[in-house]
């Protein structure tokens, strides 16, 4: 039982912390996503003749981007 919380054994507060700790990630990971689609969608109205190294850093980002809203989820044994 927890001092803080009566009536709570450790392994239901563990499975309270893992269930929160699930939600947020994923709801970050969606904030994630919906940040890569918003940037890709700014960056088609750009003129065709952006700098080639403007158009590079973006394309970067979008990968780190995607990279770390998949890696939110993913098993973190």
């Amino acid at each position: 039982m927890s001092e803080k919380y009566p009536g709570i054994t450790p392994d239901e507060m563990r499975e309270m912390r893992q269930f929160v700790d699930t939600a947020i990630r994923k709801r970050l990971q969606s904030e994630l996503r919906s940040l890569a689609a918003r940037i890709r969608a700014d960056v088609k109205g750009q003129p065709a003749g952006a700098d080639p190294g403007w158009r590079a850093g973006v394309e970067w980002t979008l990968l780190w981007v995607e990279n770390t809203a998949t890696q939110l989820t993913q098993d973190r044994s």
